[in-house]
């Protein structure tokens, strides 16, 4: 195991189309960490990106696959050290945080170190976006028990464990949703450390769209509850439809128990099939929850083959 002096850092920056930013945030990072190697991953740029990038010292490679996703998945399969720093290249992100977010992470063997967005200028984050990140960490928080303070932070520092166990699936920037659930439900060790987050330089485009990425955001949480929390989500289904079919089915009783008939054929067959489905519901939930649990103890085995993080000396 190497000792803190010996670790291996590598900076992973994502970009797409980040000609002026890019150069000064290599460069930040250099600053910052001299002892890592910089590594800027293009998603298909149509300016000098590349060309900026590699001037300022960076090891330059390409994703043709357009989308956040897809490039943190190539980044994590093809670099290898011992720890991980993710942040975006436009700058937003302060490079100086970064020495103190890799010492946390040693000190406490953390698997994770979310980088909590602390904005200072008044254009830096946007209403929505802030409130939008509210509304989905709480959610998060609600559904898996646990959630962080900013979900949605790109700026993180990763183990090596984490990194080379972690099953990439999502293709954009709800990329940073799967990693938080990820870590909470293999239960792993992780942290937060408040870091700046600075408005855009001029020239620079933010890539987000507010509606769409939300609704991606929104339906990733959506599957990965399902995935993760099977016997709820379809068990929660199950309840609704049976609530329904109670509901339907007491006109139907109270008649019978009044006449001795069923006027109603439709209705009481309705009732019938929901309770059915209902029951189908429940039942496809605990089954869908054995094949999680294996599914989790393979994930959970696979980070334990995995070193942590250096010791410190």
């Amino acid at each position: 195991m190497p000792a803190q002096g010996q670790a291996r850092i590598a900076v992973l920056l994502p970009c797409y189309n980040e000609e002026a930013t890019i150069g000064a945030t290599v460069e930040g990072f250099r600053s910052a960490l001299p002892n890592a190697i910089v590594y800027v991953y293009d998603n298909n740029s149509r300016d000098r990106t590349c060309e900026i990038a590699a001037e300022a010292g960076a090891v330059v490679r390409s994703e043709r696959q357009q989308g956040k996703g897809h490039v943190v998945r190539r980044m994590f399969a093809d670099i290898d050290a011992d720890v991980y720093i993710m942040a975006d290249g436009d700058l937003t992100y302060d490079p100086q945080s970064a020495q103190a977010m890799v010492e946390l992470l040693l000190a406490e063997r953390f698997d994770m170190v979310v980088g909590t967005r602390k904005h200072e200028a008044a254009d830096a984050y946007r209403g929505g976006h802030m409130l939008g990140n509210r509304i989905f960490t709480g959610l998060l928080a609600r559904l898996f028990g646990r959630s962080f303070n900013d979900i949605f932070s790109g700026y993180r520092i990763f183990s090596r464990r984490f990194v080379k166990s972690f099953p990439v699936l999502s293709s954009g920037f709800e990329i940073e949703t799967e990693m938080s659930v990820h870590a909470l439900e293999l239960r792993m060790p992780v942290g937060e450390l408040e870091t700046r987050y600075l408005a855009r330089p001029e020239g620079s485009e933010s890539k987000l769209s507010t509606y769409g990425d939300g609704w991606r955001i929104l339906s990733t949480i959506a599957t990965l509850y399902r995935i993760e929390r099977p016997v709820l989500f379809y068990g929660g289904i199950g309840a609704l439809l049976l609530i329904a079919a109670i509901i339907l089915s007491i006109p139907l009783v109270l008649t019978y128990l009044e006449t001795g008939l069923v006027p109603r054929f439709p209705t009481a067959i309705l009732v019938t099939g929901m309770t059915i489905v209902a029951v189908l519901c429940f039942f496809a939930g605990l089954i869908l929850d054995t094949v999680t649990r294996g599914r989790r103890e393979m994930r959970r085995l696979a980070y334990l083959a995995l070193d942590g993080p250096p010791e410190r000396t």
